[in-house]
C-alpha cells in the first residue's frame, strides 16, 4: 500500500485490490476523532450542518439510508475512529462480494452503539440497478437483521475443505456473521496442498469453531470424521466454496421447530452465482426445489438437493456418509447418504432460500459432471 498526504487529504493505493485489508492497514494511522464514509459517486448534501456531526456515549456509529428502488439499506456514514481501530473489516476473500464490506462490518456492532439519521445527508446519482445487482442488495439487507437468540433446536454446520483457499474464508465468515449464532462450526481440512488450512486456522478464536486436519481421503471420510463431534439436534452441510445468507440459521431454526419427527432431512432452494475472472460473482438465478419421496425422484433431481439439514440422530443411525466403491467414495456422498436416509424416513422440502452456490471451474462437482451417468449405472448393478 502506498499513500500520499496532501494537507488533511490522503490518497491511498489499494492493497491487492482489497478494500477491507487496505482500511485495516490505514485506520491505525488516522488521528482524527471521526471517519466519514462515502462510496463511489456519493456526495454530501448542502443541507448538512457540521454541528450535527457528533456522537456522544454510548453511540459510536451514525448510519444513513441509501435508496435503491423500494429497498432501503443503512450504511455506516460517520464513525468514531477508536471503534474502527478496534473492529476490523472483513477482507476480500472473507466476503461473497465487495459491496458486502460495510454492511458486514456494521452487523458486528452492538445496536446500542448505533444511531440512525433521518435526514438524507448523502446524495447519490440516480442508477438503474439490474436484476442481478438487486439480488446483491437484497442479500446485503439481511445483514441488518437483529440478533435472535434461540436455544432450540440446536444446529451445527459441518464443512470439509480441499484446496479452496480462494473461497473457504467466505464460507466460514458467513457462519460467523449469522444473526442467530451457530451452535457449532466443525471444520476439517482434507489434506489440502494450498494455503487453505492456514486460512481456516485464523477462525479458531471463535468459541463455536473446532478445526481438524487429515490426509486426503475424500469428502465422505472427512465428514464422517466430524460426525462424532456433532452435539446439536440438527446439522447442516456447507461446501467450502459456498456461503450462507446472514439470516440462514434463524430461518432454518424456524422451519425445524415445526418439523415432524419422522423427517430426517429439511431442504429448500439454492441461489446460484457464477464466479467471474474479475473476482466478483454474478447472480444466475434461484434453483427452486421440489418434494422428493422416492429413490427415482431423488436420482432425477436436476441439481444437488440442498441446503441439506440433517436430523443428527438419523444421520448417525444411518452410519454417516457412505464410502462406496464407486470412485473409492470420493464422489456423490450427498446422494449416497440421502438414498440411505430415504429408505427409513422422509424428507421435507420447504420454500426458502438461504444457501448460495458458487459455480467455478475448480469445483469438484463441475469437474466430474461426466461421471454422473456412470454413477447411475453403478447404482443399478
Amino acid at each position: 500500500m502506498n499513500d500520499n498526504v496532501i494537507g488533511n487529504t490522503w490518497s491511498i493505493v489499494m492493497s491487492n485490490n482489497d478494500l477491507g485489508e487496505t482500511l485495516n492497514q490505514t485506520l491505525h494511522k488516522i488521528e482524527s476523532n471521526y471517519v466519514m464514509f462515502l462510496q463511489d459517486q456519493e456526495y454530501l448534501s448542502s443541507n448538512i450542518e457540521p454541528s450535527t456531526l457528533a456522537l456522544s456515549h454510548p453511540k459510536f456509529v451514525m448510519t444513513d439510508s441509501r435508496y435503491f428502488r423500494n429497498l432501503v439499506l443503512h450504511q455506516p456514514f460517520f464513525v468514531k475512529t477508536t471503534l474502527l481501530q478496534k473492529t476490523k473489516f472483513f477482507t476480500k476473500s472473507q466476503l461473497p462480494f465487495q459491496k458486502a464490506l460495510l454492511p458486514s462490518w456494521l452487523s458486528t456492532i452492538n445496536h446500542k452503539h448505533v444511531c440512525s439519521i433521518d435526514q438524507e445527508w448523502v446524495k447519490q446519482p440516480q442508477k438503474n440497478s439490474s436484476v442481478r445487482e438487486l439480488e446483491k442488495l437484497h442479500f446485503l439487507k439481511k445483514y441488518e437483521s437483529y440478533t435472535i437468540a434461540t436455544a432450540s433446536p440446536t444446529v451445527s454446520v459441518i464443512l470439509s475443505n480441499f484446496n479452496m483457499e480462494s473461497y473457504v474464508e467466505a464460507a466460514i465468515a458467513s457462519c460467523i456473521l449469522q444473526n442467530t449464532p451457530v451452535d457449532q462450526l466443525l471444520m476439517i481440512d482434507d489434506g489440502s496442498n494450498d494455503h487453505s488450512y492456514h486460512q481456516m486456522e485464523k477462525w479458531q478464536e471463535h468459541e463455536q469453531v473446532t478445526l481438524f486436519q487429515k490426509e486426503n481421503q475424500g469428502k465422505a471420510r472427512a465428514l464422517n470424521d466430524l460426525l462424532p463431534h456433532v452435539e446439536s439436534d440438527f446439522v447442516m452441510e456447507l461446501d467450502a466454496d459456498d456461503w450462507l445468507d446472514p439470516n440462514a440459521l434463524s430461518t432454518i431454526k424456524e422451519k425445524l421447530r415445526q418439523l415432524p419427527k419422522d423427517v430426517s432431512v429439511l431442504y429448500g432452494n439454492l441461489r446460484k452465482w457464477k464466479q467471474m475472472s474479475s473476482g466478483d460473482v454474478m447472480f444466475k438465478g434461484i434453483a427452486k426445489g421440489k418434494a422428493v419421496k422416492t429413490e427415482n425422484e431423488l436420482l432425477s433431481y436436476r441439481f444437488p438437493l440442498g441446503p441439506r439439514i440433517y436430523r443428527t440422530c438419523s444421520l448417525k443411525q444411518a452410519g454417516g456418509f457412505p464410502v462406496i466403491s464407486f470412485e473409492n467414495g470420493w464422489l456423490y456422498e450427498d446422494v449416497s447418504v440421502l438414498m440411505q436416509l430415504l429408505k427409513r424416513s422422509s424428507f421435507s422440502y420447504q420454500d426458502f432460500t438461504v444457501y448460495n452456490v458458487r459455480e467455478h471451474n475448480a469445483s469438484i462437482s463441475k469437474q466430474n459432471l461426466s461421471k454422473w451417468n456412470d454413477f447411475l449405472k453403478y447404482l443399478k448393478r
